[in-house]
């Protein structure tokens, strides 16, 4: 199916004998937002990692079922892992810039991916800080180091260096919960100008932010996938009781 950026079939993930993700069923479309939602230890983050296979790197995790990229299984055992998070950007919670300079954080991606030509590499970093709406705040300042940045400007110079290389999917994990609320509108309004040209996949604590910038939203619970609509509808016509529970506020 066209629309379907990846589809999901019966992915199940062990921790050693402990059970963190049951049977997830579900189509994620392009070029839209998708937030999961649910409470702590619900799954949301772990099922995100899947989808880059950063789980990969944890000692005894065990995944069947399959994850369906542009209808490649990327857990079949011939896949090259290092194309598949070429194609897949993460944000993390905390913002993690390098000990670098602003234009080294943003040219590093490039740089490994044998760019090396300066002129291309100009163009690459003040496209993707331009993308991150950061452009503006930082042009005069790329000699200076990322550390010296607001908390809410380093997190839109890792969504930069994350769009350096030319991602296809951009994964977010909490990428506002360390923020200002200003820093906050100002990550979410960039989120909506990314949808346009990338498929977003965003966990997120915060039911407003769900309901601000994401198209569909799934919601778990305990490892499950209780259910996954297009957002206005999961929060007023959930079709289960316990999404309903959740998003009104009677747990979680």
């Amino acid at each position: 199916m066209k629309d379907i950026k990846i589809e999901v079939k019966d992915l199940s993930l062990h921790y050693g004998e402990k059970k963190a993700l049951t049977d997830i069923s579900m189509q994620i479309p392009r070029n839209k937002v998708t937030a999961l939602i649910g409470p702590s230890g619900c799954g949301k983050s772990t099922f995100l990692r899947c989808i880059n296979r950063m789980n990969d790197l944890i000692p005894n995790v065990t995944i069947t079922g399959q994850m369906l990229v542009e209808d490649v299984d990327i857990y079949d055992k011939n896949v090259d892992v290092v194309n598949i998070r070429k194609k897949i950007g993460m944000v993390f919670q905390k913002s993690n810039p390098f000990p670098k300079s602003i234009y080294e954080n943003v040219a590093y991606g490039p740089r490994i991916n044998g760019i090396k030509d300066k002129k291309k590499l100009d163009e690459i970093v003040e496209k993707s800080l331009r993308q991150a709406a950061i452009w503006e705040e930082l042009k005069d300042r790329l000699d200076d180091s990322a550390m010296g940045l607001s908390g809410g400007q380093q997190q839109r110079l890792c969504i930069a260096r994350t769009l350096a290389v030319s991602p296809d999917i951009i994964l977010m994990d909490e990428p506002a919960s360390a923020l200002d609320p200003i820093s906050t509108s100002k990550i979410e309004e960039l989120i909506h100008q990314l949808k346009e040209h990338y498929t977003i996949i965003i966990v997120t604590h915060n039911m407003q932010q769900a309901a601000r910038t994401s198209d569909y939203t799934a919601f778990f619970y305990l490892g499950e996938l209780i259910e996954m609509d297009k957002t206005k509808t999961i929060f007023t016509k959930p079709s289960k009781k316990q999404t309903e529970d959740y998003i009104t506020g009677r747990f979680g």
